[in-house]
């Protein structure tokens, strides 16, 4: 894919390392010299060394074949900008990182993918390591749902449970989907069914439109997530 990224802080320094390592052909736009000169001594991309709120700026990025722009500076009206910019290159995929959520509507109107706060998600994440240590990694999906893994142990009230043995007997509602598991021995990840019987030590992919309380850990084992 060409990718213009606007901006080479601490997000997009990260973006343009992953971007180029995965074989894209990049494009970064960052005002500041220093940082625009790192980036060219580091990563195999062209850089600019301007401002990305004009339309010559992207112009000279080679906006109108670009497949994708991804704006992650620090200030929301200046990513703002850039996107309305974009859609008159009608790039196709256009993101943004937005830092105050009073302001994801504005983009969202727009048409913006979206990435809300990164510091927040952070913040939000190193929280849910204390809080609810049984869950190796999460995603929250709208205001409640989340996809959350989570590894059953043996004395796991599901454990040795069909899923359809386990919504039988209550264990798992209706609100609540296994949808992967990875087993040891196993070369990929299992596609559940309902005569899919969870063993102990399985790390199971979960999907929960409540998120993922202690009631739910306590049915794989992990009663120590009450104590937060």
């Amino acid at each position: 894919m060409y990718i213009i990224v606007v901006g080479a802080g601490d997000i997009g320094s990260s973006l343009i390392d992953i971007a180029t390592r995965s074989g894209n052909e990049v494009v970064v736009i960052e005002r500041d010299a220093q940082k625009a000169d790192e980036i060219a001594s580091q990563y195999d991309c062209m850089v600019l060394n301007a401002d990305a709120t004009t339309k010559a700026t992207l112009g000279d990025a080679g906006a109108e074949q670009a497949d994708a722009i991804i704006s992650t500076t620090d200030q929301d009206a200046t990513n703002v900008m850039i996107c309305l910019l974009s859609e008159e290159f009608e790039i196709p995929a256009i993101t943004s990182v937005v830092h105050n959520t009073e302001h994801m509507n504005l983009f969202r109107r727009i048409g913006v993918n979206t990435i809300e706060n990164p510091q927040q998600l952070i913040a939000g994440y190193l929280y849910r390591a204390v809080a609810r240590p049984a869950i190796v990694d999460y995603m929250r999906i709208g205001e409640e749902a989340e996809v959350f893994e989570i590894r059953a142990t043996e004395d796991a009230p599901i454990a040795g449970k069909t899923l359809t043995e386990a919504g039988r007997e209550n264990i798992l509602s209706d609100d609540v989907l296994i949808v992967a598991i990875e087993r040891g021995g196993e070369d990929k990840p299992l596609a559940p069914r309902g005569n899919t019987q969870i063993k102990a030590n399985d790390l199971l992919t979960v999907y929960s439109a409540t998120g993922a309380d202690p009631g739910l850990t306590d049915i794989f084992g992990h009663y120590e997530d009450r104590g937060v």
